[in-house]
């Protein structure tokens, strides 16, 4: 890892060392360090929000930008997804230099001007979990495989729980069982039974 890049993963620690403020999740010397920074920024009406940053800074920063994950339970997908693009495009300027805590302050100062941007937009879905750092932030399938059930209420309750607290939405199918599944979004409306009723 380059110095300038040690002494400003340095610095951060430093300048965000409140409880939770920063932490470094990975660091590798051919994937470079990957770290979360809590700030918090002025929104609409002067109300304080919460913003989860998480750069990426690859082998070559700062000669190349670093990938930014933003999250909120406070910002729509949509108004995190705008965010994201806004700090980007503020690291454009920057390229070649330490830019982090520029970035993170550029935000703090400019998070009202950057949600009244997304305004418009119709997404009322909450930005909790993780938005991709790559280009592709399409959907995601993921099959979570029980091999063994003792009792299948207490287990669906579970996974009901963990998708409503992680804000997934889905389907449970319980393989071997005929016209078995359970709709993890109910407002959805639509039961297994019925579509499949409509593909047949």
């Amino acid at each position: 890892m380059a110095e300038p890049v040690q002494e400003e993963l340095s610095a951060l620690a430093a300048i965000f060392c409140g409880p939770d403020e920063w932490e470094v999740l990975s660091r590798s010397e051919t994937d470079g360090t990957v770290f979360r920074i809590l700030a918090k920024a002025e929104g609409f009406m002067d109300a304080d929000i919460s913003l989860q940053l998480v750069f990426h800074l690859p082998v070559n920063y700062p000669s190349c930008l670093p990938g930014v994950v933003v999250n909120s339970e406070h910002l729509t997908r949509a108004q995190c997804l705008t965010v994201k693009e806004k700090l980007l495009e503020q690291a454009e300027s920057l390229l070649s230099e330490p830019m982090v805590h520029e970035l993170v302050l550029w935000i703090q100062q400019n998070l009202r001007h950057v949600l009244k941007q997304t305004e418009t937009g119709s997404g009322s879905e909450k930005c909790t979990s993780t938005v991709s750092t790559t280009a592709d932030d399409g959907l995601w399938i993921t099959l979570l495989h029980l091999d063994h059930m003792r009792a299948k209420t207490k287990y669906v309750k579970t996974v009901e729980k963990w998708a409503s607290d992680l804000r997934l939405t889905g389907r449970l199918m319980f393989m071997g069982v005929p016209d078995s599944s359970e709709n993890l979004q109910s407002r959805c409306g639509l039961k297994w039974k019925e579509m499949q009723r409509e593909n047949d």
